[in-house]
């Protein structure tokens, strides 16, 4: 279970720290508090908006 738990914060993590260094790459206004709030959501936005699962790979992968 603790193996469970450490796994899921460690793709949390990871997942807001790459799409916030990736985020001039997106197509979202470049601001910080949206920068960090849009890193912060990501599971949830990413599970419930196409746009932005679009959005979060280009951050991810670099592609414009």
């Amino acid at each position: 279970m603790e193996l469970l738990v450490f796994g899921l914060v460690v793709v949390y993590t990871g997942g807001a720290w790459k799409f916030f260094n990736g985020f001039n790459r997106t197509n979202f206004q470049r601001n910080v508090p949206n920068r960090l709030k849009l890193a912060l959501l990501w599971p949830a936005l990413f599970a419930t908006s196409k746009s932005y699962r679009q959005n979060f790979r280009k951050a991810l992968k670099g592609h414009k």
